[in-house]
């Protein structure tokens, strides 16, 4: 593939996939591509970050077309790690990442595509029907990262999170600035960039029907909230 004709680069971290997750790209991209102006070309960059199921060794029976690059690690470092390394890897300044499933609507992703050109950044933010069905242990926890979002951070918006972001050239450069690893490298990004005069639009999204969302591993977390607070201190300077 001719990277001066890439339109988009879409970047996808995988870490332990569901089964038919391979076949679930290429029916989602092919999507993506028939909504797409004729002349525009994409490409995929999955980055693994060190899967250990059998789901993934389903890569193996698949002839990936030209558009589609992995970048294999064996050792797990954490999704924001993995995204930086895809957005760094990426052949054109538009980006826009996602989870490996597509978990959100194509409409969701088409109206993320189509506000690149007018903002630095864009964003997905999701409504209240984002947590109909969800396990009420992580709802708790994504309204409390909310709440302190909200009340603690001087940013634009308290749904940092949502796995559906893009951005051009400048929030390409800031991204790559982040440092956190794991889950809260969204706020991060969000946080650097608007304190840089960045612009950021948001975008309504709706995930698609029987997404299931991953669960939440505690040790994680409670590591997580160290992250959230060096970024509290640099909020207040």
């Amino acid at each position: 593939m001719n990277s001066t004709n890439i339109s988009l680069s879409i970047v996808l971290p995988c870490y332990n996939p569901a089964s038919g997750w391979v076949v679930n790209i290429l029916s989602e991209t092919q999507a993506l591509m028939a909504e797409m102006a004729a002349n525009e070309v994409i490409e995929v960059i999955i980055v693994n970050d060190g899967s250990t199921n059998e789901s993934y060794n389903e890569i193996k029976d698949f002839t990936f077309p030209d558009y589609i690059r992995v970048i294999d690690r064996k050792q797990n470092f954490g999704k924001g790690y993995s995204l930086r390394e895809g957005v760094r890897a990426a052949s054109c300044d538009r980006v826009i990442f996602t989870d490996i499933d597509f978990p959100y609507t194509m409409t969701s992703f088409v109206g993320i595509y189509s506000q690149l050109d007018d903002t630095d950044i864009t964003i997905g933010v999701r409504d209240n029907n984002y947590y109909v069905g969800m396990n009420q242990v992580r709802v708790f926890i994504s309204r409390f990262l909310r709440f302190l979002i909200r009340n603690t951070l001087r940013i634009s918006t308290d749904d940092t999170q949502c796995g559906l972001k893009g951005f051009g050239k400048k929030g390409k450069e800031v991204f790559l600035k982040t440092e956190i690893n794991r889950y809260l490298f969204d706020l991060e990004f969000i946080f650097i960039a608007e304190k840089a005069g960045l612009s950021v639009n948001k975008v309504p999204v709706k995930l698609r029907k029987g997404v299931l969302l991953s669960k939440m591993n505690w040790k994680i977390l409670l590591s997580e909230g160290g992250n959230f607070l060096k970024i509290f201190i640099k909020n207040l300077f």
